[in-house]
């Protein structure tokens, strides 16, 4: 009897250590990492990193997991909640605030290697940062540019922007109204999410929206630099009559087909969008990539940079840490972006070749890296809220003509002043 008691106990403290902890019984470490990535080469270039890691650290396994854009907010909220959290997580930046004042991310304050820490930029760090906790590695960002029909451009006689000499606002809009007629428009702005838009190119003006006093404590302040880009596509759609009016409420993709068939001579979109106009543009289109228009503030735009954080519950930062290190070495984060069709972060990586190519204009948008800035909203607790609630529905209506600018700047303090005050009590 005491003998089958004491085997008893032994397969008990045996299960126990094999179960815990994401240990296996021969010692080896398993993370999950929780990817993103959805387009086909992205896919394939994450999970080929992941191959090599594994094939060169047998005590530290990583399993990839495929997560989606679509549903990560709230499919991460419940695996933080219930004790189910992948170790590494990937995400975007606007999205860590609540996670991270929440205690779900683990602060990599102290953990990540200096070689990172130093190669992505200050500014770049910022969207990743709240209190005095860094709570993501921000690796890939997705400048807005203007994806231009080329032969209709040319064919207009107007000059040309370069990232060195930009249209500004004003200019864009007289451009807009010369490719406009019989039809057809200067520009279809998709502003199915038109407050992220707006606000990101509103840096260019001096918009700053959110400004935080003394106190620490954030409110809406709309001013003059905030309302270029909403007065610029306001006229465009309802006077000027260069912008198409039935986009408004559209996605990025929805405008594709009418850009193809040339109803459209601009559309702002992504800088990932080349990938889908590569493989969709009929045979024989020409399409070029331009910077967004400038203004006070030059070619500055706001970004949320794709991140990489840890969760807090993880019995295994130091690993999960070394993971991230690994991904975001500078051939591997040239290798992230292309197959993002996006930008890196970091400065070694932004030098590679293969982003300063002519072919598919890689070379437009890498020359827009260092105007890039955190996005106005990144480190406003009721954001979400106040995005969903007050902003949205302002923005939609004052861009279909339903209000003017006057109630739009009411809405937008008034009502989102009153949101961002719940959070910040």
């Amino acid at each position: 009897m005491r003998s089958r008691w004491v085997c008893a106990v032994l397969l008990l403290l045996v299960a126990g250590c094999s179960s815990g902890g994401g240990t296996r019984d021969d010692d080896r470490i398993t993370l999950r990492f929780q990817s993103l990535a959805w387009q086909e080469e992205s896919v394939a270039a994450n999970k080929d990193l992941v191959e090599e890691w594994n094939a060169t650290h047998p005590d530290v396994k990583v399993e990839y997991v495929q997560g989606s854009w679509d549903s990560v907010h709230d499919q991460l909220l419940t695996s933080f909640e219930g004790g189910e959290a992948p170790d590494v997580i990937h995400d975007a930046s606007d999205d860590l605030a609540d996670f991270a004042y929440g205690g779900y991310l683990a602060d990599l304050t102290g953990l990540l290697p200096d070689r990172l820490t130093s190669d992505i930029p200050p500014h770049s760090w910022r969207t990743t940062t709240f209190g005095d906790g860094i709570y993501g590695v921000p690796f890939l960002q997705e400048p807005r540019v203007l994806i231009a029909d080329a032969t209709r451009l040319k064919r207009s006689g107007v000059r040309i922007p370069t990232p060195e000499h930009p249209w500004t606002w004003p200019e864009f809009a007289a451009v807009t109204r010369q490719l406009s007629g019989d039809g057809k428009y200067g520009i279809a702005w998709p502003l199915k999410d038109p407050v992220s838009a707006t606000l990101n190119l509103s840096l260019s003006s001096g918009g700053r929206l959110f400004h935080r006093g003394a106190d620490g404590k954030v409110t809406v302040r709309f001013e003059a630099g905030d309302e270029v880009v909403p007065r610029t596509v306001r006229d465009q759609v309802g006077t000027d009559r260069s912008a198409s009016p039935t986009t408004l409420g559209s996605g990025g993709s929805d405008t594709l087909p009418g850009f193809f068939g040339g109803r459209y001579a601009m559309v702002p979109l992504g800088f990932s969008y080349r990938q889908q106009i590569v493989q969709q543009a009929p045979e024989g289109f020409d399409w070029q990539v331009l910077p967004a228009p400038a203004g006070a503030d030059g070619l500055a735009q706001g970004v949320s940079p794709q991140t990489l954080s840890v969760a807090e519950d993880s019995p295994h930062k130091k690993e999960a840490v070394a993971f991230v290190d690994f991904l975001l070495r500078p051939p591997n984060m040239v290798r992230l972006a292309l197959g993002d069709w996006m930008l890196p972060t970091g400065t070694e990586a932004l030098k590679d070749p293969a982003l300063h190519t002519a072919e598919n204009d890689w070379a437009t948008g890498t020359a827009l890296a260092a105007h890039l800035r955190p996005a106005p909203a990144q480190s406003v607790r009721g954001y979400p809220e106040w995005k969903d609630k007050v902003a949205t529905p302002a923005f939609q209506e004052y861009y279909s003509g339903a209000i003017d600018l006057d109630e739009l700047r009411t809405r937008l303090e008034r009502d989102g002043n009153l949101v961002l005050a719940r959070y910040q009590r």
